[in-house]
């Protein structure tokens, strides 16, 4: 036992280095997965709601941006400014409604767009992993790497980036919740109780994915550490 602790830090050194290998190998492809994750996240809900609802009709960024640096130059506490700012939209989508009230709408804060980001270079990061490790496998270069191993590892990296994809949490005007999952976007008329429990599924699972995400990056690391 204290043998296997005392080579912990050793191996935990060697696959973050694996992984900065594999980061550095393919940065083109990090940065392109991770482009493409970011804007799959920012028009996947309003295209979905425009095809089950109504399709948008209005695109805008927040106007009161062009207040942000003499807001970021006020008096307010710093406390208070990071809170506001971690909750201030972005930008947002809207359909009109029959009645002149918008049917539905979409909005992207500060807080969203940092989850965006964080999930999209993780995906990125695994996506390189995943391609180092299969061509230590395919060379044959790891000692002990079986296909097994290879296989078990791009499983769950696929079933994770599903997940992050479809179960992100999202800011819906109109829906009866302040936060849904993209795929809970269609249950637009469910009761206030089931909407609030998606709403709570959705944040548990956004959490979820960036374990599973990193858990995931580690051990391909891991198995790909003695290259």
């Amino acid at each position: 036992m204290v043998a296997v602790l005392a080579g912990f830090p050793s191996a935990v050194g060697a696959a973050a280095r694996a992984i900065a290998r594999a980061v550095r190998a393919r940065a083109g492809v990090v940065a392109l997965v991770a482009a493409a994750v970011i804007a799959l996240d920012v028009l996947l809900p309003p295209l979905l709601l425009s095809v089950v609802r109504t399709p948008w009709t209005y695109f805008t960024f927040n106007p009161w941006l062009k207040s942000l640096p003499s807001y970021l130059a006020s008096t307010k506490p710093w406390p208070e400014k990071l809170d506001f700012l971690s909750r201030v939209a972005l930008f947002w989508f809207s359909a009109d409604g029959p009645y002149g009230a918008p049917e539905w709408g979409f909005a992207v804060d500060a807080g969203d767009v940092l989850r965006f980001v964080v999930t999209a270079l993780l995906i990125g990061v695994y996506v390189a992993v995943w391609l180092d490790a299969r061509a230590v496998r395919a060379h044959a270069a790891a000692p002990g790497w079986t296909t097994h191993a290879g296989r078990a590892g791009g499983t769950v990296g696929a079933c994770v980036s599903v997940l992050g994809l479809s179960t992100g949490p999202c800011s819906v005007v109109g829906c009866g919740a302040p936060v849904l999952p993209v795929v809970g976007l269609v249950f637009a008329g469910l009761s206030s109780t089931t909407l609030a429990v998606l709403s709570q599924v959705s944040r548990v699972s956004a959490i979820a994915v960036i374990v599973a995400l990193l858990a995931a990056i580690g051990w391909l690391g891991w198995q790909t550490r003695r290259m």
